[in-house]
């Protein structure tokens, strides 16, 4: 018998070094009905999203509980229910419109979990959902590519944030199919990483890197992909996209994007957001299905997980501490605290 879902919420959006920026607080203990399954959370990833939601928060009577990343056990599921049972371990990326994985337990949609990978650990899955289910729908969805083994032989892809959560799965996977992949980074350190995780080759985001990728030898390129700061980047991109070209965004541009200089080359330009989906209830089954493939290829060790920090006890310091490391906007790959609310 459940006796308490204990969780970390926030009143109003604060500074994370402000005192009440969060607190714990008491959740309904709640029993699944319809398609919602009841999960007991093991581990939750911390993203740019959860810092994004906390800071725009109004002020509020009702706790809002922040977290989009999860793996846990079923304890019980709705009656409509056909895909899990108690017992099972699933990971899933959640839904925006609802409370968050920063708790003791969580009701999730079953549409939009999937069965973890069990080659790895409670922190390894974690890491994944969001920012896999992201790289995927932009892949597959927005570029149009097609999610088999080496299926873009030889195409290009240009890769703007390689060592971001987004962008290490998404060089992952754009290998898995078959691409050349030219990705940025700017340390030392991040220039490791996207190597690591396969890019053919690294420019520097912070230089001229239409003239660096020119002197690869690549006029063009297929398709690109730009994880941060969009409105900088457009400019550079645009020029460097191929006739008929696509290319996919997720970072909200603080000015209006100069959308005239795709019109001649006729090439396309799409946002993706994975939490519209459940925002708008457009296809939401689809992101059960696209996360049972992303766990086969990580149980496969086609990709692998991009974790490279764990904290360990879902506590109040602790996920102040995730949301400062985050907000410092120097992570690399994936950030996850492990436990339960502490």
């Amino acid at each position: 018998m459940i006796k308490q879902n204990l969780g970390i919420g926030a009143y109003q959006g604060l500074p994370i070094e402000n005192e009440s920026s969060f607190e714990y607080v008491k959740l309904p203990i709640v029993t699944p009905t319809g398609h919602d399954v009841l999960v007991k959370i093991s581990a939750v990833s911390v993203n740019p999203v959860d810092t994004k939601l906390r800071m725009g928060l109004a002020k509020t009577a009702t706790p809002k509980v922040f977290g989009y990343d999860a793996v846990g056990e079923v304890i019980a599921i709705g009656s409509e229910v056909t895909k899990f049972k108690p017992g099972n371990r699933v990971f899933y990326a959640g839904d925006a419109t609802r409370a968050g994985s920063n708790a003791t337990y969580q009701l999730v949609r079953e549409e939009i979990m999937a069965l973890a990978p069990v080659t790895l650990s409670d922190a390894q899955a974690a890491a994944m959902p969001l920012t896999a289910l992201t790289a995927y729908e932009l892949l597959f969805e927005k570029l149009h590519l097609r999610p088999e083994a080496d299926a873009h032989d030889g195409e290009t892809l240009l890769v703007v944030n390689g060592a971001g959560g987004v962008g290490s799965v998404l060089i992952q996977l754009a290998k898995w199919i078959g691409m050349t992949v030219i990705a940025t980074a700017s340390r030392p350190e991040t220039k490791a990483f996207v190597a690591k995780m396969g890019a053919d080759y690294i420019v520097n985001h912070r230089e001229d890197y239409v003239t660096t990728v020119h002197e690869l030898g690549f006029e063009t390129v297929d398709n690109a992909v730009i994880l941060n700061a969009t409105d900088m980047h457009f400019k550079k991109v645009a020029t460097l996209i191929a006739p008929f070209g696509q290319i996919g965004a997720i970072a909200a541009s603080e000015a209006l994007l100069p959308m005239n200089l795709l019109k001649n080359k006729s090439a396309s330009f799409n946002w993706e957001f994975m939490f519209a989906k459940t925002q708008y209830n457009f296809q939401i089954e689809s992101q059960g299905e696209y996360l049972q493939q992303i766990a086969e290829l990580l149980n496969t060790s086609i990709i692998h997980s991009t974790l490279t920090k764990t904290l360990k006890g879902l506590t109040l310091a602790n996920l102040k501490l995730a949301h400062q490391i985050i907000e410092n906007g120097e992570m690399i790959g994936k950030l996850v605290i492990t436990g339960p609310v502490e």
